[in-house]
């Protein structure tokens, strides 16, 4: 199966795993919703795991088209950094959702009420939230350097032999595999410090993020034909 090909499918699958999720009962009752949120949110994020391990693939096969991302909208490539999208918008997500369900329940929250959501993160989750948000800058920025560095050898490719052209293929290979890595790690490590109910409340954001995306990219580029 083509990498595009798989996408779709992978894409389909997300939607209803997403589709579970948003069905479970938030927030869960007895330990057994508990344990079948975490159960449904772990299926997810093996979901995301599986699509690196496939795109990791591909990208040993055909770097260049996989950094192209074809089978991306053009507003989705527009929005990437680096063959996906930038793992710093998984911190900016959680600091809006966290806001955003925060003000909608102020008043219980002043009353005393607490529902365990996103907006009722702990200050201890907000510390760590925001040492993982400098760490996964730094790991960016390195990233970010790294093709710069590769993309200033541009000239290197002028008489270059078909043998050294692969070399600095594997490098390309290499720097989309750092940058894949940060993306799901990020996104591992956020869901670790989360419950249950916080992480698919995390992760239903961000497939609807996700979906919104591409659905304004869809539309975009029928407009253009």
């Amino acid at each position: 199966m083509s990498f595009p090909r798989f996408y779709n499918t992978w894409l389909e699958q997300l939607n209803q795993l997403i589709n579970h999720l948003n069905q479970s009962p938030r927030p869960p009752t007895t330990e057994e919703e508990n344990h079948q949120l975490h159960q449904l949110v772990q299926k997810t994020m093996a979901h995301y795991a599986e699509y690196y391990r496939v795109k990791s693939i591909a990208a040993k096969q055909d770097i260049l088209s996989v950094f192209a991302a074809p089978w991306a909208t053009t507003l989705e490539r527009s929005l990437h950094w680096i063959a996906g999208w930038r793992p710093t918008t998984a911190f900016h997500l959680i600091y809006t959702e966290a806001s955003i369900r925060f003000e909608s329940q102020i008043i219980d929250i002043l009353r005393g009420f607490r529902n365990g959501d996103l907006g009722d993160l702990s200050p201890a989750q907000f510390r760590r939230v925001s040492e993982l948000q400098c760490e996964t800058v730094r790991e960016e920025n390195d990233i970010t350097d790294e093709l710069s560095g590769w993309q200033d050898g541009a000239s290197d490719f002028l008489g270059m032999s078909s043998d050294n052209a692969d070399v600095k293929m594997e490098v390309l290979e290499r720097v989309v595999e750092k940058a894949d890595h940060l993306r799901l790690n990020t996104v591992e490590k956020l869901v670790e410090l989360l419950t249950p109910r916080q992480a698919a409340e995390f992760l239903i954001a961000a497939a609807h993020l996700q979906f919104g995306v591409r659905e304004w990219g869809v539309a975009y580029d029928r407009q253009r034909i």
